[in-house]
């Protein structure tokens, strides 16, 4: 007979199990369940894993010319950790096998390095600084409609170019209000820890190096840092599969297969004129086919490194427990990071914003993503999608997007195990983001922005409101492209960006603007806590004159026909853009002139050229056009206030921001070489990226902009302050 609950004398069981019906309720429509720690493993303590249904350690051997020695045990392996740590805690109750795999947490967040303790409090304030931020902005807008509206009234007219503002500020705003809201329940709860597998029983895994054309000595020291990895060596593979055919790098390769690592291989397929070959999903296919031919077939892990990716010691061990402890894990995947980022980044080439804020975010809801490198893959899993999904340039976004919407589960590891190298040129800058959004749209349509179809059948609520943030998204720059060009048109044509029908209404105005101001730039710091606030606002910039060249390849790919100039994308792999210019090179970078012309020319840089003029001369039209029609000097001012003058200086910022990559051309960074920025070892050649080299150092250009971004707060306030005086 059930047991009556009691209200008076047990209010803590009523209000343990009310808590938990109101979690189980929020849980059916929200993924943010302890997915990250399904076995609740503490602190140090020992958790053994079944091997069952992975494959034995008589059953693969990665050696091509040695045999693997007797299995090693479970018992030893614990045995072994416990004289090394001198106290652990073992889970009673465990699998009592010996070959059971091993794994432990050795912290409590797997994002220590990033995220320190003040940081991981002050960050949990960052959603409801959003709420806020978004509140003062819809005021804003509200003010903005509702005085434009009045001042039509008043003057019996219609302000067109003040509604195309208001219009396009909107669009704007759209993909900012939806990266902000989709996840803001969700900032600051991640819980994911930091595992590892211990001991020589491990699963088999096989590693692909996929490369085109990059130069032979880049890719293989990724290979040997691979083999060199804290990692059993008969239990896993390295295998380069070259597109570019290198003879030189099959040499290479052979020869450090005999001297070196005997799990080393070489592959390179067969390409048959006019059969589509289908670009790096087309090798990576080819490597899974490979796998299967090779001694004792595939393994049960799949994972990848782009060419130029140097895996740390413990990058397989501190991604393997993230699967073993979740059956339905497809995949795990550690942020990319970069050791030849030159001082200040101007290009904002880190994916520093990317990886330190978005991708732990998406991690929290159940949404990582494939970032394309250092990534690790149930074979089972892809197998399920049919291998790595063709007819898409962004192939690791795709796969991890039909792993989700196949019902498996994906990882995010927010630790620092892979370093690899940034373009080293404008031109192949461009080139590789430009890749990125095309392929991010073809994905897009592909999965029908992740909202309906058999490719997303499983995908939860938040999964496919992320897959269609992140998207559309691509989609929208376009519109921020017209609001660059919004401003200046409507300064030019006469226009006013602020009507108003009294002072009241402009003193309201300028007050809902301090606010939203100040309070977002509050927010800005609490939101790229993660990344570094210098960091964010670099991104922020970048985004502006970025936005130019991806729209055009936006346009170019999927709107014009090809006799308009329409054009079919292409892959080209970073690495293989080699630098004409040489322009990070101080002994051998080309001339000014030469490095102009290039720039504006064939990067096609001079549209920021134009559109700079452009916003420079209507600024000075629209000038010119206040002073004459002003009769007094509160008029002139108010006029310079509301035209040109109007905080937060649109026309300015994106002046500023195109100017970027043509002062990149004048004053390109000094980079050392890129042997210089690795410690070797001379008996194995083996490289690993000195820790000077991993951090991005800050310089004159990063503090010249803040300048300007804290002269433009200075100056809000003090149009708030005098907005007191204005009667």
């Amino acid at each position: 007979m059930a047991r009556p609950i009691s209200w008076g004398r047990r209010p803590s069981a009523v209000g343990r199990r009310a808590s938990a019906a109101i979690a189980s309720a929020i849980h059916a429509i929200d993924p943010l369940q302890t997915r990250d720690n399904p076995l609740g493993i503490q602190v140090n303590e020992i958790k053994r894993l079944s091997s069952a249904g992975y494959s034995t350690w008589a059953a693969f051997n990665s050696r091509r010319r040695s045999q693997a020695g007797p299995p090693p045990t479970a018992s030893s392996t614990l045995e072994a950790y416990r004289t090394k740590l001198g106290f652990i805690h073992v889970r009673p109750g465990m699998s009592e096998f010996e070959d059971d795999y091993t794994i432990t947490r050795i912290a409590k967040h797997d994002d220590l390095e990033f995220l320190s303790k003040w940081k991981r409090w002050v960050y949990r304030l960052s959603g409801p600084f959003i709420l806020v931020t978004l509140a003062m902005y819809f005021c804003y807008f509200v003010l903005r409609i509702q005085y434009t509206r009045e001042a039509e009234n008043q003057a019996h007219t219609t302000y067109w170019m003040a509604w195309a503002f208001i219009v396009v500020e909107i669009l704007v705003l759209i993909p900012m209000l939806l990266h902000r809201l989709w996840g803001l329940h969700a900032m600051g709860m991640r819980r994911r820890p930091k595992l590892r597998i211990i001991g020589e029983n491990v699963p088999s895994v096989d590693i692909i190096i996929t490369c085109c054309g990059e130069e032979d000595d880049l890719v293989l020291d990724t290979a040997k840092a691979a083999c060199n990895i804290d990692y059993t060596a008969s239990r896993f593979r390295v295998i380069i599969c070259d597109d570019g055919r290198s003879e030189g790098l099959r040499e290479k390769t052979e020869r450090a297969a005999v001297e070196l690592f005997d799990n080393l291989y070489y592959r390179s397929r067969p390409k048959i004129p006019g059969v589509p070959h289908h670009f790096k999903a087309g090798n990576l296919n080819y490597a899974l086919d490979e796998t299967k031919r090779l001694p004792g077939g595939a393994a049960n892990f799949f994972a990848a490194l782009d060419a130029d990716m140097i895996p740390e010691k413990d990058w397989l061990r501190a991604l393997i427990p993230h699967m073993l402890q979740d059956p339905n894990c497809s995949m795990a995947c550690p942020p990319q990071l970069f050791y030849n980022v030159p001082k200040d980044d101007p290009l904002c080439q880190s994916l520093d914003l990317f990886v330190h804020v978005s991708e732990p975010m998406k991690d929290a809801l159940g949404a990582a993503w494939c970032t394309g490198s250092g990534y690790i893959m149930r074979r089972s899993a892809l197998d399920s999608i049919g291998g790595f999904p063709t007819g898409s340039l962004a192939e690791d976004v795709c796969t991890s997007s039909m792993l989700l919407g196949t019902g498996w589960n994906t990882a995010f590891v927010h630790e620092p195990l892979q370093y690899g190298t940034v373009p080293d040129s404008l031109a192949s800058h461009l080139k590789q983001r430009t890749r990125w959004t095309i392929g991010t749209v073809q994905t897009s349509l592909k999965l029908r922005f992740c909202l309906y179809g058999p490719l997303v059948t499983h995908m939860t609520f938040f999964q496919r409101l992320c897959g269609f943030v992140y998207t559309i998204s691509s989609l929208l720059t376009i519109a921020l492209v017209l609001s660059m060009f919004t401003s200046p048109i409507v300064l030019v044509s006469g226009g006013n960006l602020v009507p108003f029908s009294s002072y009241e209404q402009l003193r309201w105005l300028i007050r809902a603007w301090f606010a939203s101001h100040i309070i977002n730039r509050i927010n800005e710091f609490l939101t790229y806590l993660p990344s570094g606030y210098l960091t964010g606002q670099r991104e922020a910039r970048a985004v502006m004159w970025m936005a130019i060249f991806q729209s055009i390849s936006i346009v170019r790919s999927f709107l014009l026909p090809s006799w308009l100039g329409g054009k079919v994308a292409v892959f080209t792999s970073s690495g293989s853009q080699k630098a004409e210019l040489d322009e990070r090179d101080p002994e051998r970078r080309a001339p000014v002139w030469r490095r102009l012309k290039f720039t504006i020319w064939d990067c096609q840089c001079y549209i920021h050229v134009l559109y700079m003029s452009f916003v420079l001369a209507s600024v000075v039209i629209a000038t010119y056009w206040n002073v004459r029609q002003s009769s007094n000097t509160k008029d002139l001012l108010v006029a310079l206030l509301t035209h040109a003058g109007w905080p937060p200086i649109i026309w300015l910022t994106s002046i500023l921001s195109c100017w970027v990559p043509i002062g990149y051309t004048l004053w390109p960074p000094n980079c050392p070489k890129r042997e210089d920025l690795l410690d070797r070892d001379p008996a194995t050649g083996v490289a690993y990226p000195k820790e000077e080299a991993k951090k991005t150092s800050i310089g004159w250009r990063t503090w010249v902009h803040e300048v300007y971004y804290s002269a433009l707060t200075l100056y809000t306030c003090g149009i708030f302050a005098v907005s007191f005086w204005i009667d």
